[in-house]
């Protein structure tokens, strides 16, 4: 739903937002960053921040006189209720509760928002001349704080279920001590079990001494067996342990006849380690010689580099005075600008000099009037 308004209602409005707009960003810029470390700007700031919320006030009464002037539907009442509901609860913060880090925070959030939504409305109004961003703002804060109202009502339910599972740890422990009472009367019965088991087993050792005798006499065949097949596997590894002495031998006199190439081809090697190790000490000091010549050069060069990086400070310097001063007659220039435009604009306004307008034009214009 977009409402429009025209005429002089509409240059109120846009005069009122901008207004709120200023008293926003002077708000913003009175908020210090680093508070914690400077307690002697508290008197200054509060009292900056009661004179922000004088103009706020004043902005939402001559709101109000507009928005009843031009008779708008239920929509946009509801919509500028909800805007300067927020507007209020900012002022209501920053008047009652201490300047600390945390409200600060707050109050920085409250104003973002606030300054965002009066920027919008101000560009629909100047491109449409309706409040259709007003709208969509207010709708997403009402969406936020129904997340927020359903948050604390899922936070309630969870005390419930809390209280509702200490309950049941009580019913449990009541529950557990009865059966610790059970389980007592079944240790008693229990005993009189065991009297009765030990008598059993008196029983049961006769049983199983008899039959671990017989148990030990028919191991003991078997073993006698087992005893057999492994004196023949003995035999068997005996044999191969033979074979196995054989072929190390012939392993011994095939290494030996190596070994004696291997030392000739040794003695091949050492000679050529010697020669290749002559070769590279030569190499080695002719590099020594290159590098304390390179090392001359390199002090010659960095020689010259420092003179050349001298000479190119002084010329960096003379640019950076150069460019301040064709930025101070920049500006210089930007100030009588603006000098000239202001006092035009005083001329035109108050009627001085050439743009001084006739008493004719003024006396018909009061004849208009009274018609």
């Amino acid at each position: 739903m977009s409402v429009q308004i025209s005429g002089a209602q509409l240059v109120r409005v846009c005069t009122v937002l901008h207004d709120c707009a200023d008293q926003l960003a002077v708000l913003g810029n009175i908020i210090p960053d680093t508070y914690k470390d400077r307690p002697e700007a508290d008197m200054v700031v509060g009292a900056d921040i009661s004179g922000v919320i004088s103009q706020h006030r004043e902005a939402e009464q001559s709101l109000k006189m507009v928005r009843q002037n031009q008779g708008e539907g239920g929509t946009v009442t509801e919509a500028m209720q909800e805007l300067h509901r927020s507007h209020k609860e900012m002022g209501r913060t920053m008047e009652t509760s201490p300047l600390s880090p945390d409200n600060l925070a707050k109050v920085q959030r409250d104003r973002q928002f606030l300054a965002q939504v009066i920027t919008n409305v101000l560009a629909d109004l100047k491109a449409k001349s309706t409040f259709e961003s007003m709208f969509l703002a207010v709708e997403e804060e009402k969406k936020k704080k129904a997340h927020l109202l359903d948050i604390i009502i899922r936070e309630e339910e969870g005390r419930r279920r809390t209280k509702a599972l200490q309950r049941q740890l009580l019913d449990i422990r009541k529950e557990k001590t009865l059966d610790l009472k059970k389980r007592e009367e079944m240790t008693a019965h229990l005993k009189d079990q065991l009297q009765e088991m030990k008598v059993k087993t008196s029983l049961e050792r006769k049983y199983v001494k008899s039959s671990t005798e017989l148990l030990v006499y028919q191991g003991q065949k078997l073993n006698t067996h087992k005893e057999k097949q492994l004196e023949d596997e003995i035999k068997l590894i005996q044999d191969k342990m033979e074979v196995e002495r054989r072929v190390h031998m012939e392993m011994e006199i095939f290494l030996k006849e190596n070994q004696s190439t291997l030392a000739e081809k040794l003695e091949y090697w050492m000679e050529r380690y010697e020669k290749d190790m002559e070769d590279k000490q030569q190499e080695l000091n002719a590099l020594k010689n290159a590098k304390a010549s390179n090392l001359v050069q390199l002090q010659d060069l960095a020689k010259k580099y420092r003179e050349s990086e001298q000479v190119v400070m002084e010329n960096r310097l003379e640019k950076e005075n150069l460019r301040k001063m064709l930025e101070k007659e920049q500006m210089e220039r930007d100030a009588s600008t603006k000098i000239q435009s202001w006092w035009r604009g005083t001329m035109v306004r108050r009627g001085l000099g050439q743009y001084k307008k006739g008493k004719k034009g003024k006396e018909g214009k009061k004849g208009k009037k009274k018609k």
